[in-house]
C-alpha cells in the first residue's frame, strides 16, 4: 500500500467503528497502527523485564574484559623481563653483600674502636675524651655504636684524620661535628663517630622474638 493512501485513510477513519473482538476485520491502516503500538509494547516490556538486566551483564563483562586483558599485558611485560628482574636481584643482592660486608660482626668491634683512635693519634690529636656509649642503638639488622670525642690539634689534622676515618675498610661516620679555640691556640674538635655491626643470625631471631611478644601484650 502507497504511504501516502495509508495517510489519506488514517486520517478518515474513526477508531469507534473498530471492532475488538474481530480485529480480522479491521481496515488495513487500523491494522498498522494496532501492530506498530503492539511491537512498541513488547519491545518497551522486554526492555524493562528482561534486556535491561542484560545489558548491564554485558557492560560489567566488558569491563571485566578489559580488566583480565590489561592484566594479560602487564603479566606479559613481567614474563618478557624476568631475565632484567632476576639481574636486577642479584646486582642489588651483591651491592647489599658488599655493603654489608663493611659492617664488623661484634668480635670485631673492638678493633674497629682501636682503628679510630690509632687514626686521630696518627695524625698528632690529642684525646681529651673518647668515650663510647654504653648500649648500643639496634635496628633492623644491624646496631649502632656512637662514640663521643673530643680532639685537640690544628685544623689541617682534623681533615686528614676525617680523612683517614672515611677510608677505614669499616663503615663509620663522624656526626655533631664542631670545632672551638682551644686554652693554648689549638683548636678542640667535639664529635661523635658512630661505628655499625651487622647483628648474628641469633641476635636477629632474638630480635624478632621479642618484638611478637611485645605486639602479643601482656598475657591476662
Amino acid at each position: 500500500m502507497d504511504l501516502n493512501n495509508l495517510v489519506a485513510e488514517l486520517k478518515g477513519f474513526d477508531v469507534k467503528q473498530l471492532d475488538p473482538n474481530d480485529p480480522g476485520s479491521w481496515p488495513t491502516p487500523a491494522k498498522f497502527v494496532a501492530l506498530a503500538l503492539l511491537f512498541a509494547a513488547i519491545v518497551t516490556a522486554g526492555h524493562f523485564l528482561d534486556w535491561s538486566d542484560q545489558l548491564d551483564s554485558l557492560s560489567a563483562a566488558q569491563s571485566e574484559e578489559e580488566k583480565l586483558r590489561q592484566t594479560f599485558l602487564d603479566k606479559k611485560k613481567q614474563a618478557v623481563n624476568l631475565d632484567v628482574y632476576k639481574q636486577q636481584r642479584k646486582d642489588i643482592n651483591q651491592a647489599f653483600g658488599a655493603l654489608l660486608r663493611q659492617l664488623p660482626d661484634k668480635s670485631e668491634m673492638d678493633a674497629l674502636i682501636t682503628d679510630i683512635n690509632q687514626a686521630g693519634l696518627g695524625r698528632g690529636l690529642e684525646f681529651e675524651l673518647f668515650k663510647p656509649a654504653p648500649s648500643e642503638t639496634v635496628s633492623e639488622f644491624y646496631a649502632e655504636l656512637p662514640i663521643t670525642i673530643r680532639v685537640t690539634g690544628s685544623y689541617h689534622d682534623f681533615g686528614a684524620f676525617a680523612s683517614d676515618v672515611a677510608q677505614l675498610p669499616r663503615i663509620v661516620t663522624l656526626n655533631n661535628i664542631n670545632i672551638t679555640p682551644g686554652k693554648t691556640g689549638a683548636l678542640t674538635m667535639s664529635a661523635t663517630a658512630k661505628t655499625y655491626r651487622y647483628l648474628s643470625d641469633d641476635e636477629i631471631a632474638a630480635r624478632k622474638k621479642t618484638e611478637q611478644a611485645k605486639a602479643k601484650g601482656p598475657k591476662k
